[in-house]
Parts: C-alpha cells; structure tokens; sequence
C-alpha cells in the first residue's frame, strides 16, 4: 500500500507555489493539500481553480471553530485557544488533522518556496526520512550551522534564524562519521534567500527584509546530527511521520511580544526527544527555492527580540547532564 502523503501550508496568498510543484509531477504521492488560512473566500476561490485536480481542504477561524465544537462542545474554546492565531503556528491545526487522518508522512511546505532544478520535493523528502545513507556531524559548540551546508553568493559567514549569538555556539571543527538509520524528520534546504533573522538581515542592508545574499545550491544530501547537537529548525520545507506530530506542537506565538520562533523552539525540544528515545533527525536534500516577499525588517526584527533573549538559554535548559 501506498504511503499516505499530505502537505499542510499556512498561506493567505493564492497557491502559485504548490501549482508549480504540481505541474513539475512532484505531488503525485500527495493524498491531500491542507491549507490553514485567515477564511478568505476570494482567495480560496483563486486557489481551488488553480489545483483543481488536487484535494485541497482550507481550514480558517471558522472550520477549527466548528473541529472544536463537534468534539469538545460547550468546552471548545479550552482547546481551540491551544492554535495561534494570524500566526505561521496555526501549523499546528494541520498536523492534528493529519495525525486523525492516519497519515504516513506530512510535508510542512511554505507558500514562497517553489521548486528547484534537480529534485523532486516528495520523493526526495521520502526518500531522505527512509535512507539509510549518510553522515553524522557533531559539533563542538553542540549547534550545528545549517548554512554551513549552503554555496552562497556572495561567499560570506552567516547562521540561520534561530542559531543562538552565543560565540561558544558558533564555531567549526565539525566531525563527520558514516552514518545509517532512518529519521522521523527531514528539514531540506533552500537556495534563493537564506532563512535569516531580522538582526542579521538589516546588518547586510535589507531594508525590505531580503538580505543581499543568495543560496545557489547544496553541498550535502543527508547529515544526521549527532546526540546533544542542535540545530535551527525551519519549517519551510520539512517532512515528518505521524509518530512525532504529539511532540512537535508549533509553539504559541505572537503571546509577551515573541514571535518567529514557532519552529525554532519545537525543532529544540523534538530533537531533545528524539535524542532520548533513540529517533534520528536529517538535514539535506531536497533543496527548493525560497522566495521571500518583501516585508517590514522593522516589525521582524521587534517581533523576533524578547524571543532572541529567551533563545541564548532555552536550549542549555533543555538538556540532559548526558549532553553537556
């Protein structure tokens, strides 16, 4: 039997993104398109049209209202003030559809990452969740620079949204061994725009929240990294199995004035987890293409800095004496 395969996306933009993949003939293992939106119907309209040939299911205020109510009645709301709101968290509400629904496999797909010229975004993410091929990396800092793995234009030193500014974790000196084992999630990377934080982005002159930088491609398919080494998860472009959606809940933002560290702070404690149950977590192929809109640097950059406070030690208080 077939893996069951669904995407789940948080957009409020047509779907110009999933068309693309579509066309290319990399969906054809997807069962189902989950989109989490604000409700609106000329926007969901223009969607439908455009994937009319797949199953496409939107999910606004008002059906994870109406999910609520039918299980939980007069309690609803208890449970439905667990999903952020207006938030890329709202997630969340996909991955527990698809864990009711029984899937395999969810592809947590942004709506400006598009495809990229040598790989296929289902079978490749599949295929990296189930090799048994690969490298472990460890690191002396214990974090893991995920651009590391990038070529980028120009050539210059940077580290992902959510990497701590902690000079201890910001060194190199990776060690590499031969490496086996499935993963219960795969974080491809990306060319085009790198996943940046707003601090790093208005150093390099991105007024318009795009810094002038680019990823032209990837240098690794499949690295595991090792117990005890962390790494900055985004969501982007992540597949996963339905055993872990219970412990990668996407983390209630926009709450004290944090935001954007929905997927960075579950990445933490889903690795902490896996580390402790024995579960391997992958980074690598396949790469797609990021195309960021233009935005406020400004209002990133406020909505990123109590959570860049909280994010120096949150990841030293998840660990075990074993790690450190």
């Amino acid at each position: 039997m077939p893996d069951k395969v669904w995407i789940v996306t948080a957009s409020i933009y047509v779907l110009e993104n999933i068309w693309s993949f579509y066309v290319r003939g990399d969906l054809e293992r997807v069962e189902k398109v989950i989109v989490i939106d604000e409700g609106d119907e000329l926007i969901r309209s223009k969607s439908r049209e455009l994937l009319r040939d797949l199953d496409v299911e939107f999910h606004g205020p008002k059906e994870r209202e109406d999910f609520f109510r039918a299980r939980y009645g007069s309690s609803y709301e208890r449970y439905l003030s667990l999903i952020p709101e207006r938030s890329h968290a709202e997630t969340s509400y996909g991955f527990l559809l698809a864990y009711e629904a029984g899937v395999d496999y969810v592809l947590e797909l942004d709506d400006d990452v598009y495809p990229e010229n040598g790989y296929s975004l289902v079978k490749d993410h599949i295929s990296n969740l189930r090799s048994t091929n690969g490298k472990y990396v460890e690191s002396p800092g214990k974090w893991i620079n995920t651009i590391d793995f990038l070529v980028l234009d120009p050539k210059i030193e940077l580290f992902p949204r959510g990497h701590p500014y902690d000079p201890s974790t910001r060194v190199r000196g990776y060690r590499f061994t031969i490496a086996d084992g499935e993963c219960v999630l795969n974080m491809g990377l990306w060319t085009g725009h790198p996943d940046l934080d707003a601090l790093t982005i208005l150093y390099l002159g991105g007024l318009d929240g795009r810094a002038r930088v680019s990823s032209v491609s990837i240098t690794e398919k499949r690295i595991i990294p090792a117990r005890g080494n962390y790494f900055a998860v985004c969501s982007m472009n992540t597949s996963f199995s339905r055993k872990i959606i219970p412990a990668f809940y996407q983390l209630y933002m926009k709450y004290m004035g944090i935001d954007r560290f929905d997927d960075i702070w579950s990445g933490i404690f889903l690795k902490k987890i896996a580390d402790n149950v024995g579960d391997l977590i992958c980074i690598g192929s396949p790469a797609a293409r990021h195309v960021k809109r233009s935005r406020s640097v400004w209002k990133d950059l406020r909505a990123e800095l109590e959570g860049m406070i909280i994010n120096e030690t949150l990841w030293k208080n998840s660990r075990s004496s074993r790690d450190r």
